[in-house]
């Protein structure tokens, strides 16, 4: 299977799971098996299967910023690093989500986090991790509102 086929398949699928993330609290437990874990670890062994592939005998390697960008220049372990990213930011996406039902967040809450999440991971993650910490905060000491 080439690059190419396995980002038409990858890429749909990840953006399955973060359709079932979306509407989590409709199917909050098959949201959690399926987006939650399955995809993510689906996309992992992917990532591993291309990691096996292309990494042996390429040139690059993970000491240096130019190195790095070498490795990126090969197809398969370009798809690789993209695995990556779907792979975790899909698993983050899941963890807010189910951290945010442990802590009674409401979801309409948690979607701006999952749409950065989706869109620039770090951003999504910090912007929860702010959003819990104040919800947090806020049922710690109400007069402080």
């Amino acid at each position: 299977m080439t690059p190419e086929n396995v980002f038409q398949i990858a890429q749909p699928l990840a953006l399955a799971g973060w359709a079932l993330l979306l509407f989590a609290p409709l199917m909050p437990g098959f949201a959690d098996r399926v987006a939650g874990y399955g995809i993510p670890i689906l996309l992992a062994l992917v990532y591993i299967a291309m990691m096996i592939a292309y990494l042996p005998g390429s040139e690059g390697g993970f000491a240096s910023l130019p190195e790095v960008m070498k490795l990126f220049t090969v197809p398969g372990l370009a798809m690789a690093g993209w695995l990556h990213y779907l792979a975790f930011d899909l698993f983050i996406g899941g963890w807010e989500v189910r951290a945010a039902r442990r802590d009674r967040i409401p979801h309409w809450l948690v979607l701006p986090c999952l749409v950065l999440t989706l869109l620039a991971g770090p951003i999504g993650l910090l912007l929860f991790l702010a959003l819990r910490y104040g919800r947090r905060r806020l049922k710690a000491d109400p007069a402080t509102a």
